[in-house]
């Protein structure tokens, strides 16, 4: 006889405290049969994101860190795996705990996800693309990266994690799906994340000017997060293994996301223009053609009324 004190999934989630992690976690628990298991050890995650996840008699929280063995004794369903740095701050502060996340701590989670026999979702990145030679980005597309740069902690990180996941696949059956992940913005974004948005609306609301490195024509395409959440959950029900894209395609350049901004914060601060960092891409931008085909999944929040949404919460900070 089934046991129905059993709930319908349970669901870990590494990396619960982080600004994507907290949102899956939210939109995971809106299904009330789930129970959510969410980890982190706060080096760059924020312990307010998981306050009110806290409140839900479904969601559990272990302070842990994924490069040592998870200790949980729950029997687990799925993997969500979002531990790791993400940050181009955090490239700088932490590229040995960035390294080791994306070997030791995968390798741990995929050992636990074996042992439980839990289907692994892997949280992979466009920067495995590099400052691509091809655009849009296919997932065919190997990539152009520098392996010994100031970014290439996390980049090459993504990309060792990438082949360690797909040998577990093919050597030991595991049932793994990899999602690169595109810019993403929204509602618990840390304020000092040192991404273009947060700088952006950070800037303008403080009303200091606004920071572009290089002339502003590099490009970037935006996804609010409640879109990519939607992917990656369409991708762990899916019977795909990917890589799969999650992004928006609709592309923009960092002068005109300036430009939003300051329309919409109504800001009279000005430009200023600084020299671009090393490695920083000129273009990225997904082509989305497979995860529309296999997902049934494309974005539905334009980078607008995104922007009013991330603002409102920047301004309750």
């Amino acid at each position: 006889m089934k046991n129905k004190s059993r709930p319908a999934k349970t669901i870990l989630v590494t990396g619960a405290a982080g600004f994507i992690g907290s949102n899956l976690c939210s939109c995971l628990l809106s299904d009330k049969r789930n129970l959510v298991i969410g980890l982190d050890n706060f080096l760059s995650g924020n312990p307010k994101n998981i306050d009110f996840l806290r409140q839900n008699v479904n969601f559990r929280f272990y302070e842990q860190d994924i490069r040592f063995p998870i200790s949980i004794e729950d029997r687990i369903d799925e993997v969500y795996n979002l531990a790791c740095p993400a940050s181009p701050v955090d490239f700088l502060r932490f590229p040995l705990e960035i390294l080791e996340t994306c070997s030791i701590g995968v390798k741990n989670g995929l050992e636990f996800a074996l042992k439980n026999k839990a289907s692994y979702l892997h949280s992979s990145t466009s920067e495995v693309y590099g400052d691509p030679k091809e655009h849009p980005q296919k997932e065919t597309y190997w990539g152009h990266t520098n392996p010994i740069g100031s970014r290439s902690c996390y980049d090459e990180g993504k990309r060792f994690a990438e082949s360690m996941i797909m040998n577990y696949f093919r050597i030991k059956k595991l049932n793994i799906k990899i999602a690169r992940i595109f810019n993403t913005y929204g509602p618990r974004m840390r304020k000092d994340d040192g991404r273009v948005v947060s700088n952006f609306i950070n800037q303008a609301l403080e009303s200091n000017n606004l920071t572009i490195y290089g002339r502003g024509k590099q490009t970037r395409s935006f996804c609010f997060v409640s879109d990519l959440v939607a992917g990656l959950i369409a991708l762990m029900k899916s019977k795909e293994t990917g890589p799969i894209n999650i992004g928006n395609p609709k592309e923009f350049t960092i002068k005109e996301l300036a430009q939003k901004v300051l329309k919409i914060t109504h800001s009279q601060v000005k430009i200023n223009y600084l020299p671009l960092p090393q490695d920083d891409p000129k273009q990225r931008c997904p082509d989305i053609s497979l995860a529309i085909e296999k997902l049934r999944w494309q974005p539905k929040v334009n980078l607008e009324e995104g922007l009013e949404r991330t603002i409102s919460y920047f301004k309750e900070l």
